[in-house]
């Protein structure tokens, strides 16, 4: 096909009508030629014209025999008197039929006018479109005289490669003399057309020269934040006098408000199509409230994080499908199992979603957060699907006991079944192993389930249930259980525990979550459970290190989309009794978050 003909499918609604000639079976009658002066594509047929009188053949396409049908409608110009006008198509009348003389006077090309069928035997014996995407022509509605132009169009650059191909001798001369004819009729549409493809092909060579890339486009996404705490005290834990622990001094909390920021760049770079390769770039300054700030990891926000300002390599993956059958993903840097399978939560997202750390998603997807590894999802489609993934912390790092496969890991396995949209359950495994003790909660619940055992090396078994519940076209509700057994590698460094001492460490949520909730696009969550608790602890009598109390996490958020790249999150986070101790007082953070997306 030439240029022009791929700029003319390319050219708009208008030129996609175009491809509804094929499938119809009607052949073109034979005219009389009618000489013109050769301008544009009638150059070429008047070349052809200008061949060996010797016969022509016909064109070997095979095609439905429609004379009778066509020769009465190619009668011109007395035949041209059965066409009904434009203002005859809803109601015609008999009396009426004798208005229109010509087809330059019609609006609209009609399927019983004689251009309409010329050209679709025309369509048909050269193969010229192709028709709606479903494979069908339509044949039984009108079409704009852009639409029957652009099909026209298309018939001419035929022509022409045929010519070009030295094949000329397959082109009927009465198709040559149809198409001279019809490209009279259609002259002023043709000339806005070409007019129109030119244009196009301007603007389209503009922006392949100033394209950033063929291959890769720019996502951007910018957190700007207002946030403080409120209460009357630091949390401390249940039993500050646990022997080696880390106790932050109580005394008043006094937290000032803050303004950050996190900026985003996602260079998404494709090379098949079905394939992505991130590449992330970040900035920020949101200064976590922590155990430093507020005396417990439970008010931290979920965009919080702190590089000075600093631009870092925030993620690094590459992508890819094996079919239907796998999703395959291989993270390079900061992978998280959060972004690799799915968490049924409607609140994942840190930009969109919960405000809290602990409210985004069961913390067990935080297993290995930070590392390398790869994760395959197979049949990620399907109502069935099941997870596999491993994250290695300390992959990059080659000293003994480091590396991939020697130092810190967690392994995930989840089997999902989402039958429909509105049932979602899964089932998730972790195993892990921290040489310093620490990481099993992804700082979202208490000190001491964090780090169970004081720093000593840990393994751990985790288990987890999620579901969410779709009732309606915009109301969610959901939730999780997380169950993890901690069990120490080696106790030789610490005379309070032994080599195979365990302890458990529980946490739930439920949420609901409702779209459109006074604007479409809005979104008003609530979330209310547990941070981590460490339970039974046989560290030293056992008692020392446990959490005594309950904490228990309310959250509320309402998501306002100023427009459709500016959206405003108001929220409001209370925990009760934090770092699960009765005696301390409750706390309150309040945020006001706005994302900007580009």
């Amino acid at each position: 096909m030439s240029k022009l003909f791929w700029n003319t499918l390319k050219l708009s609604p208008i030129l996609l009508g175009a491809t509804l000639l094929l499938a119809s079976r009607t052949q073109a009658a034979e005219t009389t030629v009618v000489e013109v002066a050769p301008t544009g594509k009638s150059a070429l047929i008047a070349e052809l014209r200008q061949l060996d009188a010797k016969p022509v053949q016909v064109a070997q396409t095979p095609v439905e025999s429609t004379t009778s049908q066509t020769s009465q409608n190619t009668q011109a110009p007395a035949a041209l008197e059965q066409t009904p006008s434009v203002s005859q198509l809803s109601n015609p009348a008999p009396d009426a039929m004798a208005q229109v003389t010509s087809v330059t006077q019609l609006t609209d090309v009609q399927p019983t006018d004689w251009a309409f069928q010329a050209l679709q035997s025309l369509v048909e014996r050269y193969g010229v479109i192709a028709g709606y995407p479903d494979g069908t022509f339509r044949g039984n509605r009108a079409l704009t005289r852009y639409e029957f132009a652009a099909g026209l169009n298309a018939a001419l650059d035929r022509v022409n490669e045929l010519i070009a191909a030295g094949t000329a001798d397959l082109i009927r001369r009465e198709d040559l003399a149809t198409l001279q004819r019809l490209q009279e009729e259609f002259a002023a549409e043709l000339a806005t057309l070409r007019g129109r493809v030119d244009t196009l092909e301007a603007r389209t060579a503009e922006l392949e020269a100033n394209q950033f890339s063929t291959t890769t486009k720019l996502v951007g996404e910018v957190i700007a934040a207002v946030a403080d705490v409120f209460g009357d005290q630091r949390a401390v834990p249940s039993n500050p006098a646990t022997p080696g622990a880390a106790i932050p001094p109580a005394g008043e909390e006094d937290v000032s408000t803050i303004l950050g920021y996190r900026a985003r760049l996602n260079f998404d770079t494709s090379f098949t199509g079905e394939d992505l390769l991130r590449t992330r770039l970040q900035a920020r300054n949101i200064t976590p409230f922590n155990v430093g700030l507020t005396g417990t990891n439970m008010t931290r926000l979920g965009f919080d994080g702190d590089t000075e300002n600093e631009v870092e390599l925030d993620d690094f993956f590459y992508r890819f499908s094996l079919g239907d059958f796998a999703s395959v993903k291989i993270n390079f840097v900061n992978g998280e199992f959060n972004d690799d399978v799915y968490t049924f939560s409607p609140f994942e997202s840190s930009g969109r979603g919960a405000i809290s750390r602990f409210g985004r998603f069961n913390p067990i997807y935080r297993a290995g957060e930070g590392g390398a590894g790869i994760t395959v999802n197979l049949n990620p489609e399907g109502a069935i699907s099941l997870s596999l993934g491993y994250l290695s912390p300390e992959a990059s790092d080659p000293t003994a006991g480091a590396g991939l496969f020697n130092g810190d890991y967690a392994a995930l396995g989840q089997l999902s079944f989402r039958p429909n949209d509105a049932i979602n359950i899964g089932l998730t495994y972790v195993h892990s192993y921290y040489g310093g003790g620490t990481g099993f909660t992804g700082a979202t619940g208490s000190g001491f389930a964090n780090n169970p055992f004081n720093n000593l090396p840990t393994s751990s078994n985790q288990y987890g249930v999620e579901a969410s519940f779709r009732l309606g076209d915009r109301l969610t509700v959901g939730g999780w259980g997380g169950l993890t057994y901690a069990t120490v590698e080696n106790g030789a460094a610490s005379p309070l525990v032994n080599t195979g001492d365990s302890a458990e460490i529980f946490n739930w949520a439920a949420t609901l979550a409702l779209q459109d909730f006074g604007r479409e696009g809005s979104l008003f969550g609530i979330i209310f459970g547990q941070p981590p608790k460490l339970g039974a602890n046989n560290f030293a009598t056992g008692a020392i290190r446990e959490d005594d109390g309950t904490t228990y996490h309310l959250e509320a958020l309402y998501r306002f989309p100023l427009t459709d790249n500016i959206e405003l999150t108001p929220g409001v986070i209370v925990l009760f009794n934090p770092e699960h101790n009765d005696n301390n007082d409750n706390i309150y953070v309040g945020t006001l978050r706005t994302t900007f997306r580009f």
